[in-house]
């Protein structure tokens, strides 16, 4: 590419739109920036403001330079003194701004190329954003994508036409990406950045979860049950708060399916290292709390709804089991009842002996009802 050659990029326009399925003008727009920096390349400095207008019909381009009427010039490029303006705009004032204005046909090697690059990297910005204006209304769905990289902090994602990344912070902890392999991701967002628009998927937040589960039971559909909360540290642990709304129908039987089917397809498509517990929303916090660190058996809870803290009181021997590795159980029951969970220990109180007492006196009893019997055979 010798020199650039205006007529030929304007017979380009509407080629280009329609191969990469954008409109006209976005094109146009697309080549009047690269002609403005090609111009500047050419005939200007860095930072002045240029601008073009390309001309359809005919193939030409105007390029305007802007100045600012001042006092005193201290760059050409970029001011005009007031006696010059005037020359050019009778009732010009201090800063008003003037443009110059330029013919343009044709520009050399360097500022060609330039512009290619202006034009390939803004035409796939463009098209990026209109393969992602389609990903709009898909934002809080899950859709089936290839692992096209791996990299050290994303994952790159091809989902139909659109590329998108998933962040480490959405990814699931110990989970193994190959490239070429099909996941399922939620489409969590699309972040428009300095570097042009990009989609976010997921597969470690909560609402991956929820959207499995409403994959395998169709009473979250009916509104025969639904779920209350959900608190996830993804590759870990998921604790699931669930109801329903229908007398006499288990929520959480409903959740886990017969022999486990319908928590198990959910496993599947998270991996078996996550474990998901299942537990009944109580409109009762102190039930719900209970519930909530299951599996551990809880003697008693105390709680302070102004601070929103709980003590929760267990036997030393459920103690390790309500905190959980690492404090995982308490830290997502605390997440899933939105009260901040304290676990204590039950003193050995005075009354346990009491509650033994009776036992001792019934096995007593059976003995002396064996030996009397003993005694009579």
């Amino acid at each position: 590419m010798e020199e650039m050659n205006l007529k030929q990029l304007t017979l380009a326009v509407r080629t280009i739109a329609e191969e990469k399925n954008l409109p006209e003008d976005t094109v146009v727009s697309v080549i009047e920036q690269a002609i403005a920096a090609a111009w500047r390349r050419d005939n200007g400095e860095r930072d002045q403001e240029v601008r073009s207008e390309l001309n359809l019909v005919d193939g030409t381009a105007q390029v305007f330079v802007a100045r600012e009427v001042v006092e005193v010039v201290g760059s050409d490029a970029h001011e005009i003194s007031l006696e010059d303006a005037k020359k050019v705009k009778k009732d010009a004032q201090i800063g008003d701004i003037l443009e110059d204005q330029y013919e343009v046909e044709s520009f050399g090697r360097v500022a060609a190329q330039t512009a290619k690059q202006v034009v390939l990297q803004r035409l796939r910005e463009a098209e990026r954003e209109v393969v992602l204006g389609e990903f709009e209304d898909k934002i809080g769905t899950v859709v089936t994508g290839t692992v096209q990289r791996v990299e050290p902090r994303v994952i790159r994602v091809e989902v139909g036409k659109a590329n998108g990344i998933i962040p480490q912070s959405e990814q699931i902890q110990g989970e193994y990406y190959s490239v070429g392999s099909r996941l399922k991701v939620f489409i969590k967002d699309i972040e428009r950045e300095n570097r042009g628009p990009q989609l976010i998927l997921s597969r470690g937040n909560e609402a991956f979860i929820e959207y499995l589960f409403r994959q395998e039971v169709p009473e979250l559909e009916t509104g025969a049950v639904e779920i209350k909360a959900i608190a996830r540290e993804a590759g870990r642990r998921t604790k699931l708060a669930v109801a329903s709304t229908v007398p006499g129908v288990d929520p959480v039987g409903t959740f886990v399916g017969g022999h486990g089917t319908r928590v198990q397809a959910v496993m599947n498509e998270i991996g078996d290292q996550e474990k998901i517990d299942i537990v009944t929303f109580d409109e009762n916090a102190e039930d719900f709390i209970k519930n909530a660190l299951s599996p551990a058996e809880v003697a008693k809870v105390e709680i302070d709804e102004k601070e929103k803290r709980v003590k929760v009181f267990v036997n030393e021997d459920q103690q390790s089991i309500a905190i959980g590795r690492g404090g995982q159980n308490v830290r997502l029951a605390s997440r899933l009842t939105g009260y901040e969970i304290d676990i204590e220990q039950q003193a050995a109180a005075a009354e346990k002996p009491a509650e033994k007492t009776p036992r001792k006196n019934i096995e007593d009893s059976l003995f002396d009802a064996i030996s009397e019997s003993s005694d009579e055979s």
